[in-house]
C-alpha cells in the first residue's frame, strides 16, 4: 500500500482553498463535484508531493455533519526552514495559535497553529 493523500473536511472550500494556497506554498492539481452536490480540491506541494483534498459538503448531503474541529484528525506535520517566522507569518494571515514552545506543553522548536476550520496544523 501506498498513502497517497489524506482528506479534510472543510467548512468553506474556497477559504480553505486560499489558505493553503498562499500561506503553504499548496498547488491545485484537479478539483471536482460530487453526486450529492459536494466539492472537492485536491492540493500538492511541489517538493515532496505530499497531498491534501479538501472536501465541503453541502448540508442536506448524506456526508454533511455537525463540523467538529480535529475529529478524526490530529494534526497535519509541515517542514518549514524558520519554524518561528513560518509561525509569525500564518498568524499574521488570520491562524490561531494553538501550541508554541513556550508554552507549558510545547516542544522545543515545534510550533501549532489552527487552519480557518480549527484543524492543528504543526510547523516544524
Amino acid at each position: 500500500m501506498v498513502l497517497r493523500y489524506f482528506g479534510i473536511r472543510v467548512t468553506n472550500l474556497d477559504r480553505s482553498l486560499k489558505f493553503y494556497k498562499e500561506n503553504f506554498g499548496l498547488k491545485k492539481l484537479r478539483e471536482g463535484k460530487m453526486y450529492h452536490g459536494g466539492r472537492w480540491v485536491l492540493l500538492q506541494d511541489s517538493r515532496s508531493h505530499q497531498r491534501l483534498e479538501l472536501n465541503w459538503y453541502p448540508q442536506d448531503s448524506p456526508f454533511a455533519s455537525k463540523y467538529v474541529p480535529g475529529e478524526g484528525l490530529d494534526h497535519i506535520g509541515f517542514k518549514v526552514a524558520n519554524p518561528e517566522m513560518a509561525f509569525r507569518k500564518l498568524v499574521a494571515a488570520g491562524a490561531k495559535p494553538a501550541l508554541t514552545p513556550e508554552d507549558k506543553n510545547g516542544i522545543r522548536g515545534i510550533y501549532y497553529v489552527e487552519d480557518p476550520d480549527g484543524n492543528w496544523l504543526e510547523i516544524f
